[in-house]
């Protein structure tokens, strides 16, 4: 599965209003240096466990709405929903194998 784009119009819908599996979300900015970096990186996660997890991604310059929702203050910001509820969050660049081991937890 690919890799998705949400925005603050259908969050609710495809993150909170997904009511089986678990969703991995990127919320990050194209001036952002580190979410440069963790781009693919997600995507050799995506190529992984892809049929697991549901891996989003939200640019918080054109949807400031859900990052404020979710009290993102700084990106990368990672969060894990499950049947529409964050259960975790990490910030910041984190390794391929740190990211397949967190969502591990939620799979």
């Amino acid at each position: 599965m690919a890799i998705v784009e949400v925005t603050d119009k259908n969050f609710a819908t495809d993150v909170e209003g997904a009511n089986s599996g678990t969703v991995l979300v990127d919320f990050w900015a194209p001036w952002c240096g580190p979410c440069k970096i963790i781009g693919p990186i997600l995507e050799e996660v995506n190529d992984e466990i892809g049929d697991k997890v549901t891996i989003a991604k939200l640019n918080v310059d054109n949807n400031p709405e859900s990052a404020s929702k979710f009290g993102v203050m700084s990106i990368p910001t990672l969060m894990v929903f499950q049947n529409g509820e964050m259960k975790s969050k990490l910030v910041g660049l984190q390794p391929k194998e740190q990211l397949i081991q967190w969502l591990g937890e939620y799979m």
